[in-house]
């Protein structure tokens, strides 16, 4: 078994690199667990506190639950992944179950942030693009599937997203094995990471 780990900003590239990662390997020897759904639960607050929500604070995530997870795939056991809903800010009661695979993707923003999590890791993967470009990206995303107002996805980003990952996100590139640069549309870099990550399965085997 091999533990990725895919860090990156919001809007980086990080789901396009996973994507490309997964289709290249046979079906079913893939299984993907995304940060996101590790974010506290938050049951026991009012509505509008959990609105208040800095989903890009370390603070946000259920670190231990995480790693705990990860090093159950890693022995040969199934999990029952959280989900967490943004409607209501909290964690929601259904769970995922996850077997393990032969190759588990930790994907999120600060998946090389925490150092228990981050010794489980085989591999260790942050995606980069310049700070402009992730803007727009974001700006295209939540303005298409959120409906957010440009205004408002604009004052975010000014203070929340980019003080945030400054502070962070791009510290955990020290810890990355690889760094692809220009996110998913780096064909080249993708290309020799999906062939490192195939020589390594094929010398477990």
């Amino acid at each position: 078994m091999m533990i990725i780990g895919i860090a990156g900003g919001t809007g980086s590239g990080k789901t396009t690199v996973v994507k490309k990662i997964v289709e290249s390997l046979p079906e079913g020897s893939v299984a993907v667990i995304p940060q996101d759904s590790y974010y506290n639960d938050q049951t026991h607050l009012p509505l509008e506190i959990r609105k208040k929500t800095n989903f890009d604070h370390p603070d946000a995530f259920e670190w231990p639950l995480l790693a705990h997870q990860i090093a159950e795939l890693k022995s040969g056991r199934p999990i029952e992944q959280p989900t967490y809903s943004y409607i209501t800010c909290t964690r929601l009661e259904e769970t995922v179950h996850v077997e393990p695979r032969d190759v588990i993707i930790v994907e999120g923003i600060m998946t090389l942030y925490d150092k228990s999590l981050r010794e489980q890791m085989d591999l260790k993967i942050f995606v980069d693009a310049e700070s402009d470009e992730r803007l727009l990206r974001v700006i295209e995303r939540d303005i298409a599937e959120r409906g957010h107002p440009l205004e408002m996805l604009i004052g975010k980003y000014r203070n929340i997203l980019k003080p945030m990952h400054d502070e962070f996100i791009e510290p955990t590139k020290q810890y990355a094995d690889i760094i692809i640069p220009n996110g998913g549309e780096n064909a080249r870099a993708i290309r020799l990471m999906k062939q490192f990550i195939m020589s390594a399965l094929k010398r477990v085997e």
